[in-house]
């Protein structure tokens, strides 16, 4: 225990004086003073000097500095691989019995050393019970949940128990390197050595394809123990053979391949495939020469047109975003050559639309509610601006000027990410018409000019919603400029991409109005939970929640659920829990004021049997844990030998804290219990010895 105080503690000798002289001043020539006994005017006086000098004491602001000491037991996690790739030894049948003997003898020996702690980790971390039913092994989430649930606690150790095999995150070593003066005792399962066995290691496909386009297939294919002989690999849909190759295991001992299909979309909607590999006599496992994939196959693309005054680098550089997005087609034309065929055109970028403009076209585009993204630049006279009908005025005259763009901090049509954001602020200016420009109108401002370190009022790139249609302007030009300052800085055009992507995908989505709306992902897997998100939008363009939505899905066997979205908030929502692996199809419908709203759809459920693939345990990933850590590497059959390290090691001990705490001495009541008893003692001895 300490005191401590900013002002020197020399301060006490001018306080002991002070109150020493104030008592004799009180106590001096007191003729009820002088009758008093020795030891009554002495007992008198000792009372109110303490008291003075307890109240001047306090007025140096003095602290109290007290360290306690805490003593926390290690923390002892068992962290058990939940995967179902634990089943697929032949040992698999005694591991769940393994597993608890450990934790139970782990438990009898140390429940009053360690605070034990268990988990499981597959797709997820949970401290559920041991099923081996995941489809996925995650391990490094693991190990990040140590790390994060027992940041600066006292980790004894980590008993991790897994065949080291992981498919999905990376290498679980890393995270484990977080958690730092940790040993990581490993026990494994499963059999090391490769036995005969060949099997769909993965497969890349397309996830989207176009009606009768084709899309390239991937399967690579592992193989063990083999022997030097060719193997046959098909793909199969709706039952049917639609392709097949050969593979030729030229080692025999281990082989590695990759079987290369091109497929033809020629069905709408989400599509099947099944890659089976030819069965050989004497295979290990059998569940792992068959797997599906799947790909939503679709009837249409967003066809955009990129409509020029003149050619202009500016299209190549727009060309060169949008030829890069699969949902794209894009065709370029000089206006003058165009054929006016606006045919099932979703968007329109037209730069320099001044130049031979007519307003019978702008007329017949905005007739049939296509979106336009407007490039003005200096050849854009004033005049042609204002037909534009775009809500800009802008002053008459030829001069140019430099324009650099500045984000618009409340634009939250969408988001753009830090990195894109930062790039802005380093792209070149863009040439702009001279003078003040003024907009009018629904409209939200994305970039706004900036001349050096001033930012304008005049906008760069604003959005329109003009009769239920979008627009876009951008009053400059020279973006390919701003593509190669994105390549010069970071050695790609990832921030020029995604910014440009971004304002295409806003204007391309149509505009919804009132009326029923449902968020319904397409894509799931068995193990996740399927949610369904709804709102309805009355004429006002209000969420409401009066209508009551109703939900059917239909299963590929025709089987068909029923189910009432609940109520949150201003919105609705429906959890469907898990679901079996397949395609479906969702019908949602509800009436208001006597109309009927209905929204469908697709989505697919995948079975994901990565975890079948694996036949041997990776020891090397539980020996590098285990090394790393300054832990020990067991097989699970030795358990009993992992107890006994555990209790000989040292280093998994109690640990002591020093608590330090730091409070105002004038917050303890016992200090003014102490005041008020000198100052009522002394009052109360007066009145006894007689004197007022």
């Amino acid at each position: 225990m300490k005191l401590i105080t900013d002002h020197s503690f020399f301060w006490l000798i001018p306080i002991f004086f002070l109150s020493l002289g104030l008592t004799f001043l009180i106590y001096q020539n007191k003729g009820w003073v002088k009758e008093l006994k020795t030891n009554q005017r002495l007992t008198l006086q000792v009372l109110r000097f303490s008291s003075l000098f307890l109240i001047l004491f306090l007025l140096l602001g003095i602290i109290l500095q007290a360290t306690n000491y805490r003593e926390e037991k290690p923390v002892f996690i068992s962290l058990v691989d939940n995967s179902s790739s634990m089943l697929n030894y032949k040992d698999s049948s005694i591991i769940k019995g393994q597993i608890q003997n450990f934790k139970k003898e782990l438990s009898e020996k140390f429940k009053d050393r360690f605070e034990l702690i268990e988990l499981n980790v597959g797709t997820i971390v949970s401290n559920d019970p041991l099923k081996f039913n995941e489809n996925t092994s995650a391990l490094e989430l693991g190990f990040e949940k140590i790390n994060i649930d027992y940041y600066n606690r006292n980790i004894g150790g980590i008993a991790f128990i897994s065949d080291g095999n992981y498919n999905v995150g990376a290498n679980p070593s890393y995270a484990a390197e977080k958690i730092s003066l940790t040993p990581i005792f490993t026990l494994t399962v499963g059999d090391t050595i490769p036995k005969k066995d060949h099997f769909i290691k993965h497969i890349t496909a397309n996830d989207i394809a176009f009606l009768n386009n084709e899309f390239p297939v991937e399967v690579d294919v592992e193989a063990f123990k083999i022997g030097k002989r060719n193997a046959n690999i098909s793909i199969y849909k709706n039952g049917q053979k639609i392709a097949s190759q050969v593979l030729n295991y030229e080692s025999g001992k281990y082989d590695f391949t990759e079987a290369n299909f091109i497929l033809k979309a020629d069905n709408i909607g989400f599509q099947t495939y099944t890659v089976k590999l030819e069965a050989i006599d004497g295979e290990y496992t059998l569940k792992n020469n068959q797997r599906s994939f799947y790909v939503e196959v679709i009837d249409s693309r967003n066809k955009v047109l990129l409509l020029s005054g003149a050619p202009h680098p500016d299209i190549s550089a727009l060309k060169s975003v949008l030829d890069e997005y699969e949902g794209s087609e894009v065709i370029t034309s000089l206006y003058s050559e165009w054929n006016k065929s606006l045919d099932e055109v979703d968007l329109i970028i037209w730069h320099e639309p001044g130049i031979n403009f007519d307003q019978n076209t702008l007329q017949l585009i905005k007739q049939k509610n296509i979106p336009i993204f407007f490039i003005i630049g200096p050849n854009t006279s004033s005049g042609a601006i204002s037909k534009l009908n775009i809500g800009i005025t802008v002053a008459a005259g030829n001069q140019t000027d430099e324009s650099q763009a500045v984000i618009n901090k409340s634009f939250s049509a969408f988001e753009l990410s830090d990195k894109t954001v930062e790039a802005i602020d380093f792209f070149p200016p863009l040439t702009c018409k001279f003078g003040t420009i003024s907009i009018n109108g629904n409209n939200e401002v994305l970039l706004n000019q900036r001349i050096g370190s001033i930012t304008k009022k005049e906008p760069l790139l604003f959005f329109l919603n003009q009769n239920n249609a979008k627009s876009g302007v951008l009053y400059g030009e020279g973006l390919w400029r701003w593509r190669i300052n994105d390549y010069l800085r970071n050695s790609n055009q990832d921030a020029f991409n995604e910014f440009f992507s971004k304002i295409t995908n806003y204007l391309l989505v149509k505009q919804q109005g009132a009326g029923l709306r449902i968020e319904f992902p397409n894509r799931f897997t068995i193990d996740e939970e399927v949610i369904v998100n709804a709102s309805f939008y009355n004429s006002s363009l209000e969420p409401i929640t009066t209508p009551k939505i109703s939900i059917e899905i239909t299963d590929q066997k025709g089987k068909k659920y029923k189910s009432q979205f609940g109520l949150v908030g201003t919105s609705y929502k429906l959890a469907l829990g898990k679901l079996k692996s397949g395609n479906y199809s969702w019908r949602a419908k509800t009436t208001f004021n006597g109309k009927s709203y209905s929204k469908k759809g697709n989505f697919l459920v995948e079975d994901i049997q990565i975890e079948k693939t694996e036949s041997n345990a990776n020891q090397g990933v539980m020996k590098q844990l285990s090394k790393q850590s300054n832990g020990k590497f067991y097989l699970l059959k030795d358990y009993k030998k992992t107890i006994e390290d555990i209790s000989n090691r040292k280093d998994i001990t109690t640990i002591s804290y020093a608590e330090t705490s730091f409070d105002d001495l004038i917050e303890y009541i016992v200090i003014f219990i102490l005041i008020f008893l000198f100052l009522s003692g002394e009052w109360f001895l007066r009145r006894w010895y007689g004197s007022y």
